[in-house]
């Protein structure tokens, strides 16, 4: 299952992420869900708190950040790669 938090779903629905973009992210994790493999797209893993290890997935100028936990793909952010890290921080 992948779900995407509250502010991904506003940035769309306000136009803030084209939806082409936003189409494209939700493809590659449909196939993640899928399948289980993260060798299939360029995902790296990023700075983990606590239990949590994050991950970071690039498309483009494109990235989103996102975690597992049981099986499910939980999306916290898709944004040009100079804006998400900000967010992340």
């Amino acid at each position: 299952m992948v779900s995407y938090e509250k502010e991904v779903r506003k940035a769309v629905k306000k136009g803030l992420l084209p939806k082409e973009i936003f189409k494209r992210f939700d493809n590659v994790f449909i196939a993640l869900d899928t399948t289980k493999d993260l060798g299939l797209f360029d995902i790296k893993k990023i700075k983990s708190s606590g239990d949590r290890i994050y991950y970071r997935l690039r498309k483009g100028k494109f990235r989103a950040l996102f975690y597992i936990e049981n099986g499910s793909y939980y999306v916290i952010s898709i944004a040009k790669r100079e804006e998400v890290y900000k967010k992340w921080e």
